[in-house]
């Protein structure tokens, strides 16, 4: 099953090093990782998305405790949370009537363009992996350059939070 798991972190360092070393380590896969600042500047928040069984989750989850660098975590998927990714995909859109078909797909996936070329676009799209693999298919008559998504983010619906 798959798991987010959301970490707070000192941010040092090393500190990501040590996350990605447990999972090596033990041969956990790391299937997506997002690390930024929090609004605490001496703290950083990761996201990162694995599978396994409860009892492999658990593991990691006590491992992850175990290293000095984190302060708090959560798996978000045993409570309501929100998630989203962000991806960033180039297309080439020659004619224009092809432009005009691109932009149309943007608009109805709630795509933003954000560069224009002669012969591409590129379009930025928030949501889940799934509206961004649908998003993608709905995409195949046209030639994508480049794609590139940031992963699962997310966090804890309501007042319930990593602090």
């Amino acid at each position: 099953m798959r798991h987010i798991i959301s970490l707070l972190m000192e941010n040092e360092s090393g500190a990501l090093s040590r996350v990605a070393g447990l999972f090596s380590a033990r041969g956990y896969n790391i299937e997506s990782l997002t690390v930024a600042p929090t609004e605490d500047p001496s703290l950083s928040r990761m996201t990162l998305v694995t599978s396994g069984s409860d009892e492999i989750i658990e593991q990691i989850l006590k491992q992850l405790n175990k290293l000095i660098d984190v302060v708090k975590l959560e798996d978000l998927t045993q409570g309501a949370h929100i998630e989203r990714e962000l991806m960033l995909i180039k297309v080439e859109a020659a004619t224009g009537s092809e432009r005009d078909e691109v932009k149309r797909l943007s608009d109805i996936f709630r795509g933003r363009i954000i560069d224009v070329a002669d012969n591409t676009y590129t379009i930025e799209l928030t949501g889940s992996g799934d509206k961004q693999d649908a998003f993608i298919q709905a995409l195949k008559e046209f030639q994508i350059l480049e794609t590139v998504r940031s992963g699962a983010m997310g966090i804890a619906r309501g007042v319930k939070g990593l602090q």
